[in-house]
């Protein structure tokens, strides 16, 4: 995907603008696969057909996989979340900085 490529980055943000598809991705971050009800309670208040809705999408997108073990994210899904992984260290900074204004 280039940086270059405005439609890349539009289908990226549309994926993971879906309701939950962060949340599944962020339980998924440290590599262990979790079978499904792990994931349900991991990912909290969602229901099973929500689940089995972003399970697929991201399946289709490349980003995670289900094996005997469980799901867990491909090596795809692993660099996104190590990219996203900068974002707990940025949310903390602007929320700071929204309670001075």
């Amino acid at each position: 995907m280039s940086a270059k490529n405005p439609g890349a980055m539009n289908q990226l943000l549309s994926l993971l603008e879906s309701r939950y598809a962060m949340r599944v991705l962020w339980a998924l971050r440290d590599g262990h696969p979790q079978k499904f009800r792990l994931l349900q309670d991991s990912v909290g208040s969602i229901t099973p057909n929500t689940l089995n809705t972003r399970i697929k999408e991201l399946r289709a997108a490349g980003l995670l996989m289900h094996g005997s073990v469980g799901y867990s994210v491909t090596p795809a899904g692993a660099d996104l979340t190590r990219r996203l992984g900068d974002l707990p260290a940025f949310a903390s900074k602007w929320v700071a900085s929204q309670v001075q204004e």
